[in-house]
């Protein structure tokens, strides 16, 4: 299917404005809407929070009879279901415009096709793809919760350039500068979920909160503990929002214990000593957490690259050395050939203060 120059431009201005709510719209995916009559835009919209309008429904109360003969330009196919908000494509097709242009259809398998399906049965041209691989990089974390069952699993590492997270003794503030602790709090925001393991709260009692002004929603923090090892005094227990310990521990004095610090429980199988990490992240799934943030050390990074769960790695390196007695980034299987290697791709490479910071996608992604 072609596309004009036209609605390149204006697909990619309905983008910009579905990233304006990178930070917001969890458990719901990012969209923006424009809609054109002639060369002119006559209505705009973007989805901020759940349960609030749609982009479509935004944009075409902008429009009003103006949208009648226009084209609609979404980064998303509509609902068209009911859920915290009408089906949008009812109002769509209300509208009566003549052509919508879709990036991709809808993963929801209540959707995926199905609007589409009801705008021609109207007799509203529709075409799609257009820039559908930006619209679904926008969100992966939905895509992946719909089509895998479970979220989109980032590790954040901070390391020197010789791939050590920390010396011998397990110190490591701070490694990266300043500016890349200031840009993994726009990663966390934009995150459902941030988990760590049991040995990164014994050793660094880390808070794993979203320290930004105005920020709207704090995601939800889980600890991988299959003993159930946390402190009640735990930093992160005693901060805003909601923590839950994964668990395979039925101990009930400290369960009491940790839920009046105000922790949450999560009962995850136990496989080979350790969480089965994969149902870990299917529970996480139903609990609509689209993208997870992992903050943690070399185990449990290393536990689910080996799991083939983890998608994508964001590092930022320092300019510093710590030699070969420092702590790894991942604890992995011995890799005794070339073979056995994991493959990643490079698909972002920039400067953050002194750092370097550097987006992986694993290859089978």
């Amino acid at each position: 299917m072609s596309f004009t120059p036209a609605d390149q431009r204006f697909m990619a201005r309905a983008l910009a404005l579905a990233a304006r709510g990178q930070n917001t719209t969890h458990p719901n995916p990012r969209v923006g809407c424009v809609i054109v009559r002639g060369d002119q835009v006559v209505g705009e919209g973007w989805h901020r929070r759940a349960g609030e309008p749609h982009a479509e429904v935004l944009a075409l109360a902008e429009a009003g009879e103006a949208a009648r003969g226009a084209t609609i330009y979404l980064t998303l196919e509509p609902c068209s279901h009911s859920g915290r908000t009408p089906p949008c494509v009812d109002a769509v097709v209300a509208a009566a415009p003549a052509r919508v242009v879709v990036a991709m259809l809808d993963p929801n398998p209540v959707v995926d096709g199905n609007a589409a399906g009801t705008l021609r049965k109207a007799g509203i041209e529709v075409a799609v793809g257009l820039y559908g691989d930006r619209a679904e990089a926008l969100n992966r974390g939905f895509v992946s919760r719909m089509r895998r069952g479970r979220p989109w699993v980032i590790s954040k590492i901070a390391a020197s350039v010789d791939g050590r997270t920390a010396v011998a003794s397990g110190e490591s503030k701070w490694i990266s500068s300043a500016e890349s602790r200031a840009d993994v709090q726009q990663l966390r925001a934009g995150c459902s979920a941030i988990v760590t393991g049991i040995g990164t709260v014994l050793g660094d009692d880390p808070s794993l909160n979203v320290r930004l002004e105005n920020c709207e929603r704090q995601p939800l923090r889980v600890i991988c503990d299959t003993r159930l090892r946390t402190a009640p005094g735990a930093q992160t227990l005693g901060l805003d929002g909601d923590v839950v310990i994964a668990t395979a521990s039925n101990d009930g004095a400290r369960r009491a214990a940790l839920a009046a610090a105000g922790a949450g429980f999560m009962d995850v199988a136990e496989q080979g000593g350790h969480l089965d990490l994969r149902q870990l992240l299917e529970q996480l799934a139903q609990r609509e957490v689209n993208e997870v943030l992992v903050e943690a050390g070399p185990v449990l990074n290393g536990a689910l690259v080996a799991a083939g769960l983890t998608d994508e790695l964001v590092i930022y390196y320092a300019p510093s050395l710590l030699g070969g007695d420092g702590r790894a980034m991942f604890q992995l299987p011995q890799v005794v050939t070339m073979a056995d290697k994991v493959e990643c791709s490079f698909s972002e490479c920039t400067r953050v203060g002194s750092d370097l910071k550097v987006r992986l996608l694993l290859a089978d992604t």
